[in-house]
């Protein structure tokens, strides 16, 4: 293949990648509207955002947020699972808190465990900013099993992950992702008053 047809085709791939990426953006984008007024499909469009992600985040080398999303493709069969039939015999999972200590200990394992892949990452692999790439996967983990769970400050986790993450995608040049993230920030703190909201009127 010539330099000519060389060039065509990775424009033409970079075409469609960032067609792929404009899907996964908007399927995104209701994951997360969908997730705020607590329906069902939000887990949906988490399926098919994610497996899209999956593809893409591994050919611009960010290995563990490609892995990450291999646990967001059960996460989202998990948490569809758990908010329709709830626990402890409820028909719906309700909103619950986490105390100081479950947070604590929380962090304290998110910020280990990244400090460990991330040297691992740095050593033994390619993978672009690895200590980085590290503490969005593990944080993102376990705020995805708080969403799953209903534990309402999960959306104050994201606020943290997301702005994180934002650096790391327009590092990449994952300009759509970037803005996703960006809109997530947004659309995070309505979650978050929603749910609390919603936790005050049925604890009380």
């Amino acid at each position: 293949m010539n330099e000519s047809g060389l060039a065509e085709t990775l424009q033409q791939a970079a075409l469609a990648m960032s067609a792929w990426e404009a899907v996964a953006v908007v399927l995104g984008v209701a994951y997360l509207l969908l997730a705020m007024r607590e329906s069902l499909w939000c887990w949906y469009a988490a399926f098919i955002s994610t497996a899209i992600f999956l593809v893409l985040f591994w050919e611009v080398s960010l290995l563990m947020e490609s892995a990450l999303q291999v646990y967001y493709l059960a996460m989202a069969a998990y948490g569809w699972w758990q908010w329709q039939h709830g626990s402890g015999g409820q028909t719906e999972l309700a909103i619950s808190r986490w105390g100081s200590r479950q947070h604590l200990a929380a962090l304290c394992a998110v910020l280990l465990i990244s400090a460990v892949s991330g040297s691992l990452l740095q050593h033994y692999t390619g993978a672009a900013l690895p200590y980085l790439d590290s503490f969005t996967t593990w944080g993102s983990v376990l705020t995805t099993w708080m969403v799953a769970r209903k534990i309402l400050e999960n959306w104050l986790y994201w606020l943290v992950i997301d702005s994180v993450s934002i650096y790391l995608y327009l590092d990449r040049e994952l300009y759509l992702t970037a803005a996703l993230f960006a809109l997530y920030l947004v659309i995070v703190m309505f979650g978050y008053r929603k749910w609390l909201l919603h936790y005050q009127a049925t604890s009380g």
